[in-house]
Formats: C-alpha cells, structure tokens, sequence
C-alpha cells in the first residue's frame, strides 16, 4: 500500500466491440475492482445476428443498385436513394435501414464483406437447425413464399475435389484465404478471424473441377458426399475461379478431404440466414423491428423458438448488459458503424438510466464520432470520406482518469434525436451537439454542388467549430482530388475553438470531384501530440465540365 500512496491502484478497463461488451460485462458483475471504464462501439443485447444477416440481405439485393444509392446520399446528390429502385429492392434497403444500418455507410459495399457472420453460422446452425430447412419448405419464410427473389443467386453445384489448397498456395497465388479483407491484426474489425488458425500447412480451401457457376457468393458450405469425411459439412467464404476458400473450419475435418471425393457447394444456409433476423423478433424496446409487425402488433412471419441475440451476448460479455454498475463509464460510438450500429448505444444509455436515474449525468457519458466506421485504425479505408475514432478514444480515457481521480467531469454527451425507429441524428451546431468532436462544414461557390469549366476557380469556404471545454483547433486540410494525402493546409488561429477557411482551386480536367475540407482538435492545442488528435470533416461534389 506504501507503494500506491496509502490506497489501492485505480482499476480501469476499456475495450471495444466484442470488447465493450466484455468490459461491460466486467464492470456490470464486479463491484470494488473497477473505478471506470470505456467501453467503445458497443453493441445491443440483439445485434448479432441481426447486424449481418440483413446487411447480408441488402448486400445480395443492391448488388447493381448500390452505386446510385451512394451517390444519391453524397453532398450536392439526390438525396433519395429509393429512387429507381424496383419495390423488392427498395423493401430490401428500407429494411436495413430501419434496423439501424447508416445509410452513408453503403459507401463501402464492394470491401465490406459479411465480417463477422462466418464466426456466427456454426452458433446458429448448432442451435437452430431446423430453421434451415424450415425457410424452404415452410409458409412464412421468404425461401418457400417468394423462392423466385432467390433463384439466380442460389448455388447447389456438384464437383470433384481436384486439389487441396494451403495457406501458402493461397498466398502465391493472391487470395486472401481470410474471412476478412485485409490483415488481421487484432483489432475490433477482426479480432474474430483469429480463430481460423495460423500456419503456411493449414488447409483454407480445394480446387474443384467442374469449376462452380459465377455467381455472387456471400458463403455456403462445402458438403462431402464420398471419402473418409463423407457427410461433413465445412463453411466456406467465397469463390476464386475453381477454388473455394473456407471460413471458420474445423482443420481435423478440413484435412480429411482428399482428391477424387465428391462434394456439393450449396450456399442454401447462407441465403436463408440473410433473413433470419424477421423471425427473432425482441421486445418494444427495439423499434426497429417494429417493421415485422402487423398492426395488431403481433409479428408477420413465424417466429423461431429462441431469440439468439442475448445468446450471443452473453458469450461475449459473461452476461445481457443491464446498466448496473458503480463508477464512471465513457461509451465512445462511431455514427456511421455497420457492426455496431449508432443506435445501440442509445439502448444501453437508457439501460443505465433505468439504475442510475437523476445520477446518470454525474456517472455516464455518450460520444458520438461522425463519419467514423467500427475499426480502430489510424487510416480508414476512406479518408476522404470517414475519420478515425482513436483520438476520441485516447481523449476519453484521460477524462475518465480526471473524472475518477480527481473529480473533474468530462465534456457532456453528445446530443442526438432518433428518427425512423433507429436513425442518430446530430445537431449542425457544434455549442448545441456537444461531446468532443470538431463540426466542419464546407460549401463550393455557396453550395454543396458546383458546376464550372475547365480552368475556372472554385471558391470554397468552410468553417470548423469545437464543442464546448473540447480544445481547440490544430489543422485545417484540403483534399481536391479523393486521394486522401490532405497536401493543402490552411492556418487557424493558436488556441481558437471556431475557425473560418476559405481557398480558391482551378481543375484542369473534366469530371465529377468531390473536395474534402478535414478539421482537427487536440484538448490542449498540441499540434504536435499523436495522441488525442480528433478529426472531423465535411464533402462537397464538383462537376467540371
């Protein structure tokens, strides 16, 4: 104790997606050993599988309409993204939508992928397997009822194993045999694929001949029909040429199929799941759903005997969060993430109302990051489009030390309104928004739409405010071309917490630009601090004709 002053150590925890709920979960079932923590992109006791079964959903549905969706949501665009959509396809991106999923965030549809859905299959497989079977062949299910919307994308090919394909085949020949794209390097995005084991020896997938039907394929299972592993089942990620790459596999199994044995590659499971969430229908508290109910309020489609979101909850955080807890917590939530959807947040925030009531101010924070995705990595795959949450983060865990230690409370929450069921929507001001992130907005000759020939200037003038006792402004950054380098700088006053920049940009060739103004805050005004660095920014379209 002499080492510590007397006292015990301060506990603190923090962690984010699978980790809020773990950080959640331990600060909720302990009492004496946390003083604080912040959880960050924390999800609801329903999100899985709901998150991904209907973005899997939207994903098979939009796969030709997503382009005039994203553009219709871009500055100077239409603004309606159902426009020229056919009513199925419409329904399909109205049904994402009032679940949760940002509509902005569609941006991003040819990288995204399922994510985490391949480390959930087997847990809905295992426990409710009669649903497959029951969405083919039963009234109620989209698969019996409407089997036409699913004809050209359903695969049930039979082949011979032509070859056993290993980690480092899949390397020198250029596919990523991850359930994820990109490397998995520990982080929220992909912690998950961690457990498809390691190794050059490991089995990730077989040639096949004949080579299977291109179609578009979000995942099935590869079925043995012959050999020692005959009547298996391994789950596979997708298709390359003749190859079939696994996902989350059992390598015992894996390696047992050999060469010569007979298979079936039947994405059946995978088409069916895209709707599951329709027959896992929650309480009242989770308006999002309220789509799937009559105006009896009793649910449209049949209802499967367990809901599995608490489930999955439960093996992530040890527990349903129920917002009982002793301490300080600062949650940190990204408005346009598609795995945590921006909503949940506000459902565990009224979970902790519910406990702290009148005190919940004096103990609790919320903080929105706009434009931010789930990832926690400096560099997201837009940098023209999103920012990084990690300076938010950093900010968040000094001031839950201050908060802790000292008694100094930390910024407010930030304020929201819902609209749609689920929708987040931020104040324009950054004095009424609140929280810790930095308002930016940019106009192009007045609007959010310029037209000008080649070689005449473009005036752009933005403006980048901080939210009150969240720092000041350390760096104003223009992109005109969407390469994301930031090249162009505009100074801002030492300590100032609003700044006005304007700056004139001639284009030289035709086509459809979109100029990017970036602000960025730092608590102290340190603009040589890598840490606490929160960035914000705000998109204009130019058409160069």
């Amino acid at each position: 104790m002499r080492m510590y002053g007397g006292r015990r150590p301060y506990g603190y925890a923090f962690g984010g997606s699978g980790g809020a709920y773990r950080t959640v979960g331990s600060f909720e079932n302990t009492r004496g050993v946390w003083d604080g923590v912040v959880p960050y992109v924390l999800g609801s006791s329903v999100a899985s599988p709901t998150n991904f079964t209907v973005r899997m959903h939207a994903m098979r549905v939009l796969k030709n309409k997503f382009p005039q969706i994203v553009d219709a949501a871009e500055p100077g665009g239409s603004n309606d993204p159902y426009s020229g959509l056919s009513a199925t396809e419409a329904g399909a991106l109205r049904e994402a939508t009032r679940l949760g999923f940002p509509i902005e965030s569609w941006f991003g549809w040819k990288t995204m992928g399922v994510h985490a859905f391949p480390a959930l299959y087997g847990g809905i497989l295992a426990v409710d397997p009669t649903y497959f079977t029951d969405f083919w062949s039963k009234p109620g299910y989209l698969g019996f009822d409407h089997p036409e919307q699913l004809a050209a994308d359903r695969m049930q090919h039979s082949a011979r194993i032509a070859g056993v394909v290993t980690a480092a085949e899949a390397a020198r020949l250029g596919i990523n045999a991850s359930i994820v794209n990109g490397k998995v390097d520990g982080g929220v995005d992909n912690a998950f694929a961690a457990r498809e084991g390691e190794g050059p020896k490991r089995v990730v997938g077989y040639r096949l001949s004949p080579m299977p039907p291109a179609i578009d394929f979000l995942g099935g299972d590869l079925i043995a029909r012959s050999g020692v592993a005959e009547g298996k089942r391994l789950p596979l990620t997708k298709i390359a040429g003749d190859i079939v790459i696994l996902g989350i596999a059992d390598q015992g199994v894996a390696a047992k199929i050999a060469d010569g044995d007979e298979v079936v590659i039947d994405n059946s499971n995978y088409l069916a799941a895209q709707t599951y969430h329709r027959h896992q229908i929650p309480g009242p508290e989770f308006p999002g759903y309220d789509q799937f109910r009559g105006a009896d309020g009793k649910p449209r489609y049949p209802q499967r005997p367990m809901l599995l979101g608490p489930m999955f909850t439960k093996g992530a955080a040890g527990s349903v969060p129920t917002g009982n807890w002793n301490g300080k917590m600062i949650l940190v939530e990204s408005l346009w993430d598609r795995e945590a959807w921006p909503w949940q947040a506000i459902w565990y925030r009224n979970q902790v109302e519910k406990h702290l009531g009148s005190q919940a101010d004096a103990n609790f924070r919320l903080w929105y990051t706009e434009r931010a995705l789930h990832g926690d990595t400096v560099r997201q795959e837009a940098p023209t489009q999103t920012v990084s949450y990690l300076g938010v983060l950093h900010q968040a865990l000094r001031d839950l030390a201050a908060w802790v230690e000292t008694g100094t409370p930390p910024p407010l929450s930030t304020r929201y309104k819902v609209v749609e069921d689920t929708r987040v929507v931020l104040p324009s001001e950054a004095r009424e928004r609140r929280g810790i992130q930095p308002v930016v907005t940019l106009l192009a000759n007045g609007g959010a739409r310029a037209e000008t020939p080649t070689g005449k200037p473009v005036y752009f003038t933005g403006t980048i405010a901080v939210p009150p006792g969240a720092g000041s402004i350390i760096a104003a950054e223009w992109d005109f071309d969407g390469s994301g380098t930031f090249a162009t700088r505009s100074p801002v006053g030492d300590g100032a917490a609003d700044a006005a920049v304007s700056i004139d940009h001639t284009f030289d060739k035709p086509g459809t630009y979109f100029v990017t103004l970036r602000g960025r805050s730092q608590r102290q005004g340190d603009a040589r601090s890598l840490y606490g660095r929160i960035d914000n920014l705000a998109r204009v379209r130019i058409v160069v004709r």
